[in-house]
């Protein structure tokens, strides 16, 4: 299997770049929505962001367990900061995963496609789902969470 080719690689510089508000609750994001959806479940992914697919607003997809949904301008609360430490990958750094920690529970809050506003708390793998998505609406990767050896191995492995 190879990355998707609508997704956006380590080293796209829009990757790094922090993505503006979404200002339009309008037909068009919707429709960006949809095709990012589309773009998600081809690479078999559960979560995408706009800069992913070289959006700029700041909204993301997700995908999970049989429910799904459209967060733009996301805030991000910690409820439950203990640290777990899983193998998380990304569409972006495609084809590879490394333990990487994130905060156990979060609540998301944001408005969906029509502006409606949104929360949703989430443990577990949607919690990291969650934090993963917002990291990149803020221009970061999840390899930026790494920490000594093991970043300097992952960024190795990259070049």
């Amino acid at each position: 299997m190879t990355a998707h080719p609508e997704i956006r690689q380590f080293g796209d510089p829009l990757l790094r770049t922090k993505c503006t508000p979404v200002t339009s609750f309008d037909e068009r994001l919707r429709a960006s929505g949809d095709r990012m959806f589309r773009v998600m479940a081809e690479a078999e992914g559960m979560g995408l962001a706009a800069n992913q697919v070289g959006l700029t607003g700041a909204f993301f997809v997700w995908a999970y367990e049989g429910e799904r949904g459209l967060v733009a301008n996301p805030k991000l609360e910690i409820v439950d900061a203990t640290e777990a430490t899983e193998a998380e990958g990304c569409l972006s750094v495609f084809g590879y995963s490394w333990p990487t920690p994130r905060a156990r529970v979060v609540r998301l809050s944001g408005h969906d496609g029509w502006g409606e506003p949104v929360e949703l708390e989430a443990e577990g793998y949607l919690a990291r789902c969650f934090q993963h998505e917002c990291d990149h609406l803020d221009g970061k990767l999840y390899l930026q969470r790494l920490a000594g050896s093991l970043r300097r191995q992952a960024l190795d492995a990259l070049r």
